[in-house]
């Protein structure tokens, strides 16, 4: 089975393909996972011991199904919930391309600025601001526009969580979704050269490092990305409907309260 990533994003599409072909390959499902999850066990443990090659499926980029970038996709998120996003993203690609395709959605929310940037996190800081400094990346830009609106907040109204659904979508049906959330708390300064994104001011609190200073294994297993991929690694290990023609598909529903959650940071804002 061919299945589509479904990003233009080379840092995104790795961590897909890492993940996928780590939970697939027996990767310890349940590590690192918060205590008492036991849907985290029961959806992952079938993955262990399944290849990429055992279940015949193959990993292909927008360009490997000759899906060329196009204005349109810059349109597809205009969406309020991450699920809507990674839906719609997925569908266009199934469309186009005529086989599965998965998306995700994802993004940082901080309780101090009441969940911003949520599913806005991509383009966060202001169009001046990046224009202003033709050398800064978006990413950059974006950090340092968070890090200039909690200037001055205390430790303790840093909390934040990553989120991130995944969704599967088969030409002419309806998604899947697969959802993950790790906790953090937003530093004062950039710290670490890895990962992407908000990484560097981002802390995994059960480390006490910034995201980017994880490696790459630690990051999959608590990351936000990690939980939802490693629950559709799942879904596809036991799912041998996704082989057949869509109107023979009867993908079961996975709902966002089924799925584990990892723990959050609650913090009181004022």
């Amino acid at each position: 089975m061919k299945l589509l990533l479904a990003t233009r994003s080379p840092h995104k599409a790795a961590e897909m393909r890492r993940i996928l072909a780590g939970a697939l390959a027996g990767a310890t499902a349940t590590e690192g996972a918060p205590a008492g999850t036991t849907a985290t066990e029961d959806a992952l443990a079938p993955v262990a011991g399944k290849s990429l090659d055992a279940l015949g499926l193959r990993l292909l980029s927008p360009e490997e199904v000759g899906v060329p970038e196009s204005p349109e996709e810059e349109g597809l998120e205009r969406f309020d919930t991450f699920e809507e996003n990674a839906a719609a993203k997925a569908e266009w690609f199934a469309r186009l391309s005529g086989i599965p395709a998965v998306a995700d959605d994802s993004g940082l929310e901080v309780d101090a600025l009441g969940g911003r940037p949520g599913v806005r996190t991509k383009r966060f800081a202001p169009e001046e601001a990046v224009e202003a400094c033709p050398g800064l990346s978006r990413d950059e830009a974006n950090n340092r526009h968070l890090l200039r609106l909690l200037d001055g907040v205390p430790r303790d109204r840093r909390g934040a969580r990553y989120v991130c659904v995944a969704s599967l979508a088969l030409p002419g049906a309806a998604p899947v979704h697969f959802r993950g959330e790790a906790p953090g708390l937003i530093l004062e300064s950039p710290r670490g050269a890895g990962g992407f994104g908000y990484d560097p001011i981002v802390l995994a609190p059960w480390a006490n490092r910034a995201y980017a200073e994880l490696s790459p294994e630690e990051k999959d297993r608590r990351s936000h990305r990690g939980q939802a991929f490693r629950a559709l690694a799942a879904h596809l290990a036991q799912a041998p409907h996704l082989a057949q023609p869509p109107h023979l598909a009867k993908a079961p529903q996975c709902t966002k309260t089924s799925l584990p959650r990892a723990g959050r940071i609650r913090v009181a804002t004022q």
